[in-house]
């Protein structure tokens, strides 16, 4: 896998979960729903993905899935 392809999991993974956990235990998780988000929008304004930073030091190869 790739990093783009494991940022795009990761991400949408986190939403659907936050979302679950939301709807079945506490309202107060869709603050992890809108932390997702607004990370997505400021990493497609600046480039900058913190966790793309972390896996391209950890040696995972880069790819363009997009």
């Amino acid at each position: 896998m790739t990093v783009d392809k494991i940022v795009h999991l990761a991400a949408g993974l986190m939403i659907l979960i936050s979302l679950g956990l939301a709807h079945y235990h506490d309202p107060a998780w869709l603050w992890l729903t809108a932390f997702v988000g607004l990370n997505l929008a400021q990493s497609g304004i600046t480039n900058f993905c913190p966790l793309a930073f972390m896996l391209k030091k950890s040696g995972v190869p880069e790819g363009n899935c997009c």
